[in-house]
């Protein structure tokens, strides 16, 4: 799972890269439609870059999110049950030491001088 995550951090790297390049190159504007035929949108490449970078960091992440969300339930469900182990454990040693000690015999009660 860490080698996809690394290629493709790579891969957003060298596309932010190549874009950044295409950006000072071609300072130009360039037209993006808008959903359900509403028109364009005309911006600086700089703009859409930007913006299509943007949308390649979200996907990134969101194809990192169920890994890490598990992780994080393995985690906690290790600590609850290594919780409850040492918890067993502390009450049987306790069990055994109480168990081990000899009960302690009376002192004699002294007498007082008459």
């Amino acid at each position: 799972m860490r080698l996809v995550s690394f290629l493709q951090v790579l891969l957003l790297l060298g596309t932010a890269a190549y874009l950044a390049l295409f950006t000072l190159e071609n300072p130009a504007l360039v037209r993006l439609p808008l959903p359900f035929g509403r028109g364009e949108l005309t911006v600086s490449v700089g703009v859409s870059v930007s913006l299509f970078l943007l949308l390649g960091a979200l996907f990134t992440a969101l194809l990192l999110l169920p890994g890490l969300w598990r992780e994080r339930l393995r985690r906690q469900w290790e600590a609850r049950e290594r919780r409850a182990a040492e918890d067993r454990l502390t009450a049987t040693l306790q069990a055994r030491l109480g168990a081990m000690l000899p009960a302690a015999p009376d002192p004699a009660p002294e007498q007082e001088p008459a």
